[in-house]
């Protein structure tokens, strides 16, 4: 079952942590998966919350590249 984030953590995390958060709980649903394309599903998942997290680190200015991350496939 997922964890549910309490009001104090969520005022301490920057959006782009909630997003790896959401990343980690896909990889954890992908390898209790009952079969190839719901893991494959949630893998694809975790990617583009990853790379979510990335792109949003980039907008608040926290990545030293100039440019946004790529996209996930």
């Amino acid at each position: 079952m997922l964890a549910l984030m309490s009001p104090l953590r969520e005022d301490t995390l920057k959006q782009s942590d909630h997003f790896r958060e959401n990343a980690e709980n896909c990889a954890q649903l992908a390898e209790r998966a009952s079969d190839e394309p719901t893991y494959l599903r949630y893998k694809r998942m975790e990617a583009a919350w990853r790379a979510l997290a990335a792109e949003q680190d980039w907008l608040d200015g926290e990545t030293e590249t100039t440019s946004p991350p790529q996209k996930a496939p």
